[in-house]
């Protein structure tokens, strides 16, 4: 293991999770530089494909987190 991973490891949890916030936003600045597999063009091509033969099917981003974020609300209702 490299001094940076252990320095890295050493840093509270709550530090690491802005550290890998800071190097998200950092990769995303320059998505030209990221590559995808055979696999992923695929896939993204069928999720595509299919988004032009209906449009209208599916959910808003919005939609759906609201959705997930009432479930776990829900459920940590249901576990207390």
């Amino acid at each position: 293991m490299t001094a940076i991973a252990k320095d890295i490891l050493s840093l509270s949890v709550s530090e690491r999770i802005s550290l890998v916030k800071a190097i998200w936003d950092s990769i995303a600045e320059v998505p030209e530089e990221v590559s995808l597999s055979a696999a992923q063009t695929q896939e993204l091509q069928l999720r595509l494909d299919a988004y032009h033969r209906n449009p209208d099917e599916g959910a808003p981003w919005v939609t759906v987190r609201e959705r997930i974020r009432s479930r776990i609300f829900f459920l940590t209702i249901m576990t207390k």
